[in-house]
C-alpha cells in the first residue's frame, strides 16, 4: 500500500472525529494542512518507511521541516519541534508509543485502549502519559505494524501476532473480541541481543552457571527454557543459541520470528495464519514436520504448546540432538507434565508410560526461569532430567536459586546455590571432548 493512500486513511479517521480533535489537539488544523502538503510531495511505497530507512526518514523529514516553516510563522520554536515530532511519529513510526519503542529501559508496552498505555519498567507496570487519538487511530498503528510481513487484522481475524523490524514480538486484538477497543501488547527485544556476561551482570545467574550451560549447547544436549509469561525464556533461549558452534546448520521455527542468531548459516521459519478464504495456514507442527528434511543439525523451537512437542521429541530422539526449545510452566516437573499435555494434543492415542519414555530419553536439561516479586528475572533451577524409574521421570537439579526474603527496599534476597551432585551428562560431555571443571559444581 502507498503511503499516500495510508495518509489519506489518517485523515478520513480523523475528519470523523474533527470536533473531538480539535478541542484535545489545539493544533491539529495545521498539522493537517501539513500533513496534507507532505502527501501532495511524496510518491513512495508505505513499506519503504521505517525508521532503519535513513534515506526516506530524511527526505520525508525535509519535507515536513519545509511545510512547518511555512504554515507556523508566528509559532515558538518549541511549538515547531513539537508538532514536527508528533508528525513524524505518524508517518515514520508508530504513532504516540515511537517515544517508548526507542527507550531501552522500556521492555514491554501495553495500549489498553486509546487513553490507557503501560509499560514494563524495571520490572514494573507503570501507566504513562502517551494517549492515542481514539479507537481508529489505535487501529491504524496496529495495521501499520501488521501490513509490511503479511499479517491482517479485521472483524473477521480479529487478533494478530506479528514482529517489529527490530525483533519485538507484538501481539494485537480488536473488537468485538476487546470489548474496550483495539489493544496493543509489545515485547520489546534488544538490537543488540544480550550475551551470557549480560545475564550474569543482571543477576539472572552466575559465572558458573553460565560456564555449565556453555558446556551443555556445545556438547549438544537437548534442553528446554521453562517458565512463565515475561519471565525472559526468549532471552535465555538466545542466549543459549549463541553458543552454537559456526559450522553448524540451525533451523529455527517460531510463530513471530524474534530470535536473533549471530551464526552465517541460519535458516528462519515462521507460522502462517489462516487466510480469507480459510486456508493456507502453516503451523508450528508443520514448519517441525518440514525442518527434517532440511539437513539441520539444531532445531531451535521458539515455544511448544501443542501437538508438536510429539515431532520435536521424535526429532531429540532420532538423531537431532542439541535441540532447543522453550515451555510455559511454573517448575521443571510441571514442564514435564505440560510436555505429556501437548503430546497427547497431537491427537496420538499414547499412553502415558510410552509419552513418558519418549520425553525421558529426549530431554537432557531443563532450564527452569522466573520472574520474582520484585521483578526481577532468576534462573531457578538447571534440572537434569536422568531418565525413568518404573513409571516416573527422575529429575535432579544441579543448580537453583534460594530466596532468602525481601529487604527494606522491596528486592528479593537469595542466593544461588550447587547441589553438589555430579550429572550424569557428565560422561556423554567427555564422550564428545568437553570436560566440565570440577570447580564448576562444587
Amino acid at each position: 500500500m502507498s503511503l499516500i493512500k495510508r495518509l489519506e486513511e489518517i485523515n478520513v479517521d480523523k475528519k470523523a472525529n474533527k470536533t473531538s480533535e480539535r478541542e484535545v489537539d489545539p493544533y491539529y488544523e495545521l498539522k493537517m494542512k501539513i500533513q496534507n502538503g507532505v502527501i501532495e510531495e511524496l510518491d513512495i511505497d508505505f513499506n519503504e518507511i521505517s525508521e532503519n530507512n535513513e534515506e526516506v526518514k530524511q527526505k520525508i523529514d525535509y519535507i515536513v521541516s519545509k511545510h512547518i516553516e511555512k504554515e507556523s510563522l508566528n509559532m515558538t520554536n518549541s511549538h515547531k519541534k513539537k508538532i514536527k515530532e508528533e508528525l513524524l511519529d505518524e508517518i515514520i513510526g508508530f504513532g504516540p508509543i515511537t517515544g517508548l519503542l526507542a527507550d531501552n529501559n522500556v521492555t514491554e508496552i501495553m495500549v489498553n485502549g486509546p487513553d490507557h498505555v503501560y509499560i514494563e519498567k524495571s520490572g514494573k507496570l507503570v501507566l504513562t502519559d502517551a494517549k492515542f487519538k481514539n479507537d481508529n487511530h489505535v487501529l491504524h498503528v496496529i495495521k501499520k505494524i501488521v501490513a509490511p510481513i503479511g499479517r491482517r487484522i479485521d472483524e473477521s481475524s480479529p487478533m494478530v501476532d506479528a514482529r517489529l523490524p527490530n525483533g519485538s514480538r507484538v501481539n494485537a486484538i480488536i473488537p468485538p473480541l476487546a470489548i474496550d477497543g483495539p489493544s496493543i501488547t509489545i515485547r520489546k527485544f534488544s538490537e543488540d541481543p544480550f550475551k551470557v556476561e549480560d545475564l550474569i551482570r543482571f543477576g539472572t545467574l552466575t559465572s558458573k552457571m553460565g560456564a555449565l550451560i556453555k558446556n551443555c549447547v556445545e556438547g549438544r544436549l537437548n534442553i528446554v527454557v521453562s517458565g512463565g509469561t515475561g519471565s525472559g525464556k526468549t532471552t535465555t533461549l538466545n542466549v543459549l543459541s549463541s553458543f552454537i558452534p559456526n559450522d553448524e546448520r540451525i533451523v529455527t521455527i517460531e510463530d513471530a520470528a524474534e530470535l536473533q542468531l549471530s551464526q552465517e548459516h541460519v535458516v528462519r521459519l515462521e507460522t502462517r495464519p489462516i487466510n480469507v478464504e480459510g486456508k493456507g495456514e502453516v503451523t508450528i507442527r508443520d514448519l517441525v514436520k518440514n525442518s527434517l528434511r532440511m539437513r539441520p543439525d539444531r532445531i531451535i523451537i521458539g515455544e511448544v504448546r501443542s501437538g508438536e512437542a510429539l515431532d520435536m521429541l521424535q526429532a531429540m530422539n532420532t538423531g537431532h540432538d542439541g535441540s532447543l526449545t522453550t515451555g510455559h510452566a511454573n517448575t521443571p516437573r510441571d514442564m514435564l507434565s505440560r510436555l505429556e499435555t501437548m503430546v497427547l494434543m497431537s491427537g496420538m492415542n499414547l499412553p502415558i508410560k510410552a509419552i513418558r519414555d519418549q520425553v525421558a530419553s529426549a530431554i537432557d536439561v531443563i532450564i527452569q526461569q522466573s520472574r520474582l516479586m520484585d521483578g526481577s528475572r532468576r534462573i531457578t533451577h538447571i534440572t537434569e532430567v536422568q531418565g525413568m524409574e518404573g513409571d516416573v521421570i527422575i529429575l535432579q537439579d544441579i543448580f537453583k536459586f534460594e530466596q532468602r526474603g525481601i529487604d527494606n527496599n522491596g528486592k528479593v534476597k537469595g542466593e544461588f546455590v550447587s547441589t553438589g551432585i555430579m550429572p550424569k551428562f557428565v560422561q556423554k560431555l567427555k564422550d564428545k571432548g568437553i570436560s566440565i571443571p570440577p570447580d564448576i559444581l562444587n
